[in-house]
């Protein structure tokens, strides 16, 4: 079998950088292209700077949805990896071919997934080839495939991005990775973030660093309500902290690791990071340890703690057994790419079934406003968002 041809298209920040780092993982001679599809979320070129540090990719073009699904038709990629969110996968994957000798279509989720659950297969209910990153994901998600009557495969793939920097010769910062969508309050943000200054206080060792990933004026894969940067700055001039206790960075999480003597977070995959490269760290469980939080996986990892533990800078080392069933398995048990290997072998033989389509959005203008955020320019979308949210503030004729 020649080598086959990877299309790869991403769009947003952290499916960037997953969907780069799982180009690096295909065989050295495999020809492979990585693209931006436009959208409202498409990053900024910083955050492009920052998803493919470490990884082999240049920077991507950005491509229409029509310009992306032309590429295809014309250039006949053997995969086509949809590294999108749910949304967009359930756009694109209607718009690719169908029939005929048709690529491989290969999607996944760029972090933690557990409890796994039926939307994120909804959405990506046409593809070959589903990739995730425990055992405990693969049982899952198998399970609501199996469920649902899809035929796509559940394969196993070690994260793309648990491979750390060299570490630095002073390990001198404490690094806190934010999360967009939680804690969702911004009392409790305030909560972590008061956490942070008081240890700043007592640790003038330590630099203090809030990991963005995103500036405030920059978009993300989630949206963020109340961005750490802004709530800093009103506590800062309310005087309940010091305005340079902390220091705010949009940069790559690799870099900052390398340099960190701890680590904490309320839910985000940088967790795992840290765990690869040997720094303590603190999962923040003062907001509850449940799926809403997208931190259960965590419970009896022994990384769990508190805001009391950071500020007095009580960071733990997690588990090794919690560790080997969760997202640090045996390279030997990876099995994506031999799952992989066969469904092209499929398409070659024009074997391939044709791909399924299960309804994903509990509304009637789910896929249609789906379909607009990819048709129009994100300013353009921008303005009819505002536009829309002004008609329903608008108090009715008399």
């Amino acid at each position: 079998m020649t080598a086959p041809r990877v299309l790869a298209v991403a769009d947003s920040d952290s499916y960037l950088k997953w969907t780069a780092g799982l180009l690096d993982q295909l065989p050295a001679d495999w020809p492979r292209t990585l693209t931006l599809v436009r959208s409202p979320i498409v990053p900024s070129a910083e955050q492009i700077r920052s998803a493919l540090s470490g990884t082999a990719a240049a920077t991507p073009e950005v491509l229409t949805a029509r310009e992306l699904v032309r590429r295809v038709r014309r250039e006949r990629p053997d995969a086509v990896v949809l590294g999108c969110t749910g949304p967009v996968v359930k756009v694109l994957s209607r718009m690719l071919p169908a029939a005929g000798r048709r690529p491989v279509l290969v999607s996944g989720l760029p972090g933690i997934s557990v409890p796994a659950t039926e939307r994120a297969w909804l959405f990506r209910s046409a593809v070959d080839l589903f990739v995730v990153h425990s055992r405990r994901e693969v049982e899952e998600f198998t399970a609501i495939a199996a469920r649902l009557g899809l035929p796509g495969a559940v394969g196993l793939a070690r994260l793309p991005f648990l491979d750390p920097a060299p570490p630095a010769p002073v390990r001198d910062r404490v690094v806190f990775a934010t999360q967009a969508k939680v804690p969702p309050a911004p009392a409790d943000r305030e909560r972590v973030l008061l956490a942070l200054a008081e240890l700043a206080g007592r640790r003038p060792d330590l630099q203090v660093v809030v990991k963005l990933r995103a500036l405030a004026d920059e978009q993300q894969t989630h949206r963020e309500e109340h961005h750490y940067q802004e709530l800093w700055r009103a506590l800062a001039d309310a005087g309940r902290v010091r305005r340079d206790a902390l220091r705010f960075d949009a940069g790559p999480m690799r870099g900052h690791l390398a340099h960190a003597a701890g680590f904490v977070t309320v839910s985000s995959t940088a967790a795992l990071e840290a765990i690869a490269a040997d720094v303590p760290l603190l999962v923040l469980s003062d907001f509850g340890v449940n799926a809403e939080m997208i931190n259960l996986v965590f419970d009896g990892s022994g990384c769990l703690g508190t805001l009391e533990d950071l500020a007095a800078a009580r960071f733990k080392t997690p588990d090794p057994r919690w560790c080997a069933d969760n997202y640090f398995h045996d390279p030997a048990d990876v099995t994506w790419l031999g799952l992989l290997e066969g469904l092209l072998r499929t398409a070659r033989r024009g074997e391939l079934p044709r791909p399924i389509h299960l309804p994903a959005w509990s509304g009637r203008l789910g896929g249609p406003r789906a379909r607009l955020r990819l048709e129009v320019g994100p300013t353009a979308f921008r303005r009819l968002q505002r536009l829309r949210r002004a008609l329903r503030r608008r108090p009715p004729a008399t």
